[in-house]
């Protein structure tokens, strides 16, 4: 179970990063605002994109490590 440890704090980093990318995005803007806002939306939806990216590849990580559990039991039993 310890080699889940990593993919499992990736994941619980990914949803943090998530859930702060989309904080940044549902603030409110003030009416009238510069066009500084527009790039820190542009760093919001990126940083969107790589949380999803990175929880996808930890799922994965799991999801082999519990293939190979299957198969070693297979192989014992």
């Amino acid at each position: 179970m310890t080699g889940l440890m990593p993919p499992v704090t990736g994941l619980l980093h990914s949803l943090d990063q998530f859930n702060q990318a989309a904080s940044q995005i549902a603030k409110e803007t003030v009416p009238g605002s510069n066009a500084q806002d527009t790039s820190d939306l542009s760093v919001a939806a990126v940083a969107l994109v790589q949380s999803k990216n990175s929880f996808d590849a930890n799922t994965k990580v799991v999801e082999v490590a519990d293939e190979m559990d299957k198969a070693l039991i297979n192989m014992i039993a």
